[in-house]
C-alpha cells in the first residue's frame, strides 16, 4: 500500500540541502522544524497514531502491515513546515537491546521497562548475537516492511537502541550495575566493550534495511543526515562519576561516533552536565542535545550551557517553544541550533514564525 504524504520531491530537496550545509557549518541560520495535523474528514484528531502508541504495544504474531496501518493515517494527516520531513521509526521503547539480549521486555502505552536476565554473578555473563531473538526480529521486520511499503516517501528511522550502561542496567538491574561498576570494575568494562560491539551490528543491520530508500538516516530524536547518524546516548551517566564516565561510557561514544558521518549525544538532565567538557573534546561527535529534565527550566533558560556548547563548535539540537527558539536565536545567534517547535502551527502561522526567526539573527 503506498502512502499520500503532503511532502514532494522539491521538498526533499529543500530540507535535504539545509540539513547538509547545517552538519557542514556552512547554514547562516539554525533550523528549525515544524509540524502540523490536518485529520481527514471523520476522523478526530486523537484518533491518530502518527507518535504512539509504541509498536511494541501491539502483540509480536499481529502482521507488520496491519501495525503499520495503524500509523499510516496519523502520517498523512501531517503537515512538514521548515526543515522538517516526513518521517516514522519503530518505537518499542529507549534501550531495547535488552530485550534482543534476552531481558523480558514489559509494554505499556506509556512506557517501556525490563526484567533482568539474571540473578548470576556479573563474572561470565555471556551477552552473544540472537538473530532469532523475537523482539530483534520485530523490529528487523517492521522496519523493512516500512521500507518496502512508504519507499522514499517516509524517512524510517532506526529504533532506540540505547546506551551501553542503560541496556547493562536493563539487563542486570541498576543497583546491581551501580554495585559492579564499584566492587568488579573489570567485569563491566568487559560487558560494555562487548555491548558496543552489539551495538554497532544491530545499527549496520537496520541501516542496510533503510539505506535503499535514499532517504538519509534519523533516530528517534529530531536530527535527520545525508549519511549515518544516530543520536547516542547514555541516561544512566546522571549517577556517575566523571571519572566512570570516562572508562565506562567515553570509549563506546568515541567507538560509535567513528562508525557514524554524524553522531550527536542525548544530554539529558543537570546531573549529565558534569560529563559535557569530555563529550565536548569528542572530535567525531558533531553536537548536543540538550533536554534540561523534568520540572527544570526550559533550554532557553540554560544559556551558558548552550554557549558552552557552540564555543566548542558543535551543534545543538532542542524542542522549545516558539519563543525559546526566539530568544536563543537573539541571545547567542541562531546559527548551529535545530530548533524542533513543540507548538503545532498551521502553514501560515509556520511561515510568519520562520520569516520571525530569521529577523532575530
Amino acid at each position: 500500500m503506498g502512502i499520500k504524504v503532503q511532502f514532494g520531491e522539491e521538498d526533499w530537496a529543500r530540507v535535504e540541502g539545509a540539513w547538509t550545509a547545517w552538519w557542514a557549518g556552512e547554514l547562516e541560520r539554525p533550523l528549525v522544524m515544524i509540524e502540523d495535523l490536518q485529520p481527514p474528514p471523520g476522523i478526530h484528531i486523537s484518533e491518530l497514531f502518527d507518535l504512539g502508541p509504541p509498536a511494541s504495544t501491539f502483540p509480536l504474531d499481529r502482521p507488520p502491515d496491519e501495525v503499520l496501518d495503524c500509523y499510516q493515517t496519523g502520517l498523512e494527516a501531517k503537515r512538514f513546515y521548515g526543515d522538517a520531513w516526513p518521517k516514522w521509526w519503530p518505537n518499542f521503547g529507549p534501550g531495547i537491546v535488552a530485550g534482543f539480549l534476552g531481558a523480558r521486555v514489559n509494554v505499556t502505552a506509556d512506557t517501556t521497562w525490563f526484567d533482568p536476565i539474571a540473578e548470576a554473578p556479573i563474572a561470565g555473563l555471556d551477552l552473544t548475537f540472537d538473530s532469532d531473538n523475537a523482539w530483534w526480529q520485530r523490529v528487523r521486520e517492521l522496519t523493512r516492511r516500512a521500507v518496502q511499503r512508504w519507499g522514499s516517501s517516509v524517512a524510517v528511522g532506526h529504533t532506540d537502541l540505547g546506551g551501553n550502561l542503560d541496556i547493562l542496567a536493563s539487563l542486570l538491574s541498576t543497583e546491581r550495575l551501580l554495585f559492579g561498576l564499584h566492587d568488579d570494575p573489570e567485569e563491566v568494562a568487559r560487558l560494555v566493550s562487548l555491548l558496543t560491539w552489539l551495538w554497532l551490528r544491530y545499527y549496520d543491520e537496520l541501516y542496510a534495511l533503510i539505506e535503499p530508500t535514499r532517504r538519509g538516516t534519523t533516530p528517534w530524536a529530531a536530527i535527520w543526515s545525508p549519511g549515518r547518524c544516530y543520536m547516542l546516548q547514555s541516561d544512566f551517566a546522571y549517577m556517575i562519576s566523571p571519572h566512570m564516565f570516562e572508562r565506562f561510557v567515553l570509549p563506546d561514544l568515541a567507538a560509535c561516533c567513528e562508525k557514524m558521518d554524524h553522531a550527536f549525544y542525548h544530554l539529558d538532565g543537570m546531573g549529565q552536565i558534569r560529563h559535557l567538557d569530555m563529550l565536548l573534546s569528542l572530535e567525531r561527535l558533531h553536537g548536543i542535545q540538550w533536554i534540561p529534565g523534568e520540572g527544570q527550566p526550559p533550554p532557553e533558560e540554560w544559556l551558558p550551557v548552550l554557549e558552552r556548547i557552540r564555543e566548542r563548535g558543535k551543534l545543538c539540537q532542542l524542542y522549545v517553544s516558539p519563543e525559546g527558539a526566539r530568544t536563543i536565536s537573539r541571545e547567542l545567534g541562531g546559527r548551529g541550533f535545530a530548533f524542533y517547535i513543540l507548538q503545532p502551527m498551521s502553514q501560515a502561522e509556520a511561515e510568519s514564525f520562520l520569516q520571525v526567526i530569521e529577523r532575530e539573527e
